[in-house]
């Protein structure tokens, strides 16, 4: 049998690449004479750097920026033919904050980091891409806008000439009860009571207003709807990873596909890239398997998706703190017991 492995990162414990290996690797402990395939991928949020050059090639490049809590953290982008591509986590993702920081973090954290990587980008590239999807931010791209504005050089950054696109890792719009304050700020660390204030915030910023209802404005606590706002064009970013990494061919080649990420919930329904990988298995008529760290989308809105069945990691194993001690052998340990199941 020839199994395609492809998910995206599991948030906190194992990256597209870790996970990939973990799942390979029990499925190959339990059906050794399949060939196994492993294609890590990403969303536009973590990883979505490290997954492009392994696929595109091109030079990492290295920059100090401004992170979320205002101090200077160490970003990377990747350089291609061009094209730059941004990963908006390396500069202002939630994994840069503690965890018991988030609750006061939440309301101030800044995108500034991600204005000086689109600035530093510039110099030399005609198309500039941003990987939206996990931030620990809710500004409205109010700190990248700023960092544009008025950089260290003195100068705005011209952007006239350059291609921007937002590669969104959700749907969602910026205001109201699926948008960017009350979908994700909970996530973020923010009370109710700091969720209506950020809301409120969003809402009173007049240079997102006329993008706030477009799908993906949302994204990056607003940081969509910024780039919206200077002439981006919005592509989901597991359809770009799709097409930049060749995955329908590698789908094409197989008989069976596995995807995963870290939590399977009613959020991967609305662009996430479970429903990218799902939906290619789908147009060649292959069964496609989700391997997750918890699962809890219904089997006729999975079914809708694309996934035939999904597994979940901390049910496998008898609890979410067991899956998380050891996520790899976790995760091994379920790929093992979905092999046995689905190879013949």
């Amino acid at each position: 049998m020839r199994v395609l492995i492809a998910p995206d990162c599991f948030g906190g414990t194992l990256t597209a690449r870790e996970a990939a290996d973990a799942i390979a690797t029990g499925w190959r402990e339990a059906k050794p004479d399949d060939v196994v395939v492993e294609r890590p991928l990403a969303d536009g949020g973590p990883g979505f750097v490290d997954v492009l050059h392994a696929a595109l090639g091109g030079d990492i490049r290295y920059i100090t920026v401004t992170g979320p809590l205002g101090k200077p953290v160490e970003a990377r982008w990747l350089q291609h033919d061009g094209s730059a591509y941004i990963e908006s986590a390396e500069a202002c993702g939630l994994h840069l904050i503690p965890a018991e920081l988030r609750p006061e973090s939440c309301e101030t954290a800044t995108t500034r980091g991600v204005g000086e990587l689109i600035a530093a980008a510039a110099v030399d590239n005609d198309v500039i891409t941003i990987g939206l999807g996990g931030s620990a931010t809710t500004d409205g791209g109010a700190g990248m806008l700023a960092a544009l504005a008025d950089p260290e050089t003195g100068a705005a950054v011209d952007l006239t000439d350059i291609s921007l696109v937002a590669a969104s890792d959700v749907e969602n719009p910026l205001l109201g009860p699926h948008g960017a304050a009350r979908t994700f700020g909970p996530q973020k660390g923010a009370s109710p009571e700091a969720v209506e204030r950020l809301e409120a915030k969003l809402a009173a910023m007049d240079v997102l207003k006329p993008v706030s209802d477009i799908s993906g404005a949302g994204a990056a606590g607003g940081l969509g709807a910024a780039l919206l706002s200077l002439g981006a064009t919005v592509r989901s970013g597991a359809g770009l990873v799709r097409e930049l990494t060749g995955l329908d061919a590698a789908i094409a080649d197989a008989d069976v596909v596995v995807t995963g990420e870290g939590s399977f919930d009613w959020q991967s329904l609305r662009g996430k890239l479970i429903t990218a990988v799902a939906g290619g298995a789908a147009e060649r008529g292959l069964p496609c398997i989700a391997i997750a760290g918890q699962v809890s989308v219904g089997r006729r809105e999975m079914a809708a998706a694309g996934v035939q069945q999904a597994y979940s990691v901390s049910e496998h194993v008898g609890s979410v703190q067991k899956s998380i001690a050891d996520a790899r052998k976790s995760l091994i340990a379920t790929a093992q017991h979905v092999a046995r199941q689905w190879s013949t």
